[in-house]
């Protein structure tokens, strides 16, 4: 059974930087590409990036809202996914989820990052 476990949210004042992180478990990490989405209170979930698995160097996609900002990587030793948030902004606000799939139908419980002065 797929089990994906986010960490390290938490209130990040505004320009500020904050590391996401997601345990996997029950899959072959290395060999999955994994997905962060993130859903800001009542709106819908939003794809935010892509970090394909297999061999090769780590292919990244990201959306343009956080385009130049954001950062995914992952540790496949450790079977850990990482979102790096810079320079957030208000509208950052969300809870963040890790996904094996890009429409989050497979994510973990998330973790809630506030921006705010």
């Amino acid at each position: 059974k797929v089990q994906l476990e986010e960490s390290g949210g938490g209130l990040v004042q505004p320009g500020g930087s904050l590391r996401l992180s997601c345990a996997a478990s029950g899959i072959i990490f290395r060999s999955v590409t994994m997905h962060w989405l993130r859903q800001a209170p009542g709106k819908g979930l939003e794809w935010l990036a892509t970090i394909w698995g297999g061999s090769g160097g780590p292919i990244t996609h990201y959306a343009d809202s956080v385009k130049g900002r954001f950062t995914i990587s992952r540790e496949n030793t450790r079977n850990t996914l990482y979102l790096d948030l810079n320079r957030v902004k208000p509208e950052d606000t969300a809870m963040y989820y890790c996904a094996i799939d890009r429409d989050g139908s497979e994510r973990g419980q998330g973790t809630l990052v506030t921006v705010s002065p």
